[in-house]
């Protein structure tokens, strides 16, 4: 059996500050630090064969935090921009509640949950799966099949996107899912890589 973490990052500067953050590199907020350390504290019992990450500097400290707390800094690590948020394109940067004002919360509420529409200059969910997935089932999947036990960490929607996949969701399933800051979410899998469980720990 196979173990997969996935861990969104801890809270970002931008997070904090309620803004498009997409593929602008934030660092993480004070608290998102702390929720970084919080999520090594949860994952001590677990020993992990490899990591993975995007090459945005708030999950790579995420990941650096979660390491360092459980004391396994020397495991295999790759960085890839396929784990990368969903690019936000021109909303990258404007806070959140003044592009509600000025598009309508619909709109926007359509731009940040819907499956297949995108925000102006941006990607939607759909794109982002679509360098997601690939790159899960040709590097992580495959260590999974070999029984090996993961941590991923990466972001919101990048998150979402490899989620709706393990769980199986549809289109309109997924509108509603949130994955919190810095709170693993592990799965456990069988050789096939079909989810057996799966839980926030």
């Amino acid at each position: 059996m196979a173990r997969l973490v996935l861990l969104r990052h801890g809270e970002s500067q931008w997070n904090l500050e309620n803004r498009f953050t997409g593929w602008v590199d934030v660092p993480l907020s004070p608290r998102g630090i702390q929720e970084a350390k919080n999520a090594g504290d949860k994952l001590r019992g677990l020993s992990f064969d490899r990591a993975f990450t995007s090459v945005l500097i708030r999950a790579n400290d995420t990941l650096r935090l979660v390491l360092e707390a459980i004391g396994q800094t020397q495991i295999p690590i790759e960085k890839d921009k396929a784990l990368n948020e969903r690019m936000y394109g021109e909303l990258q940067g404007l806070n959140k509640a003044e592009t509600a004002r000025k598009y309508g919360e619909a709109q926007v509420r359509i731009w940040r949950r819907s499956y297949d529409v995108k925000p102006p200059g941006g990607e939607s969910l759909k794109d982002t799966a679509e360098r997601v997935l690939p790159y899960y089932e040709s590097k992580i999947k495959p260590c999974l099949s070999k029984g090996e036990t993961v941590l991923v960490a990466a972001h919101g929607n990048s998150l979402r996107a490899l989620v709706m996949e393990l769980e199986e969701l549809s289109k309109e399933q997924v509108l509603e899912l949130n994955i919190p800051t810095g709170v693993p979410l592990l799965y456990e899998l069988d050789n096939s890589g079909k989810v057996i469980s799966h839980r926030y720990l």
